[in-house]
């Protein structure tokens, strides 16, 4: 009872409303605004919520923040060694331990905590926008015209595609070619439409989504 008293009138109540808040705008505020995906936003939620709880009650213990990040980082790759993760969903999964372990066990006030916080989803945010690139978004075209694949047809193939699906087509490139049926997969790159996530019907036969590497 003595240690519950003592953890809950000492800087523990504090720092855990900054860790989850900043968590949350992190998250739900600028992750889940580009990627809706609600199972990536649990999961990273709970990765820093347990890694924030785990070095503020072990910053007694004589262990090093670098023994703390390869702990973590062994657990991260226990959990998703089985899956592939897009390189935008690992870096807020960077993101999130760096926050967490920032709460945990930096020696700073809350009102620094909250700064560098502040800081870290402000340098997320911008990196949403099109200050730093063009958004280009990707999509797989299961192609019939396999006459057009060919390098000198290019513009023919650029043509044929962009009076067909509508998009502005930035770049093509051949993928799987299907000689049997006469049939390629083309991975195109193009602008999105303003006030638009995806431009083309999911009905479209044509489209395919995109393989994960």
């Amino acid at each position: 009872m003595g240690d519950l008293v003592k953890l809950l009138s000492g800087p523990f109540i504090p720092l855990l409303v900054v860790n989850t808040l900043f968590l949350i705008i992190l998250l739900r505020g600028i992750f889940y605004r580009y990627s809706p995906n609600r199972d990536s936003l649990f999961g990273f939620l709970m990765f820093g919520s347990g890694v924030f709880l785990v070095t503020h009650l072990l910053q007694g213990v004589d262990i090093s923040i670098g023994f703390a990040f390869g702990l973590f980082a062994i657990f991260a790759m226990l959990r998703y060694r089985t899956e592939s993760i897009p390189i935008r969903n690992m870096s807020y999964l960077f993101l999130v331990i760096v926050i967490a372990l920032l709460n945990g066990v930096a020696p700073l006030s809350i009102l620094s905590l909250a700064l560098v916080n502040s800081l870290l989803c402000g340098l997320a945010a911008i990196g949403e926008t099109d200050f730093l690139a063009p958004k280009v978004l990707k999509k797989n075209i299961r192609y019939e015209h396999i006459e057009n694949i060919k390098p000198e047809r290019y513009d023919e193939l650029m043509n044929d595609l962009k009076q067909r699906t509508g998009m502005d087509i930035l770049h093509i490139e051949v993928g799987n070619i299907d000689f049997l049926n006469d049939v390629a997969t083309l991975k195109v790159s193009y602008n999105p439409i303003e006030g638009t996530t995806d431009p083309i019907s999911e009905n479209n036969p044509l489209m395919q989504p995109e393989e994960q590497p």
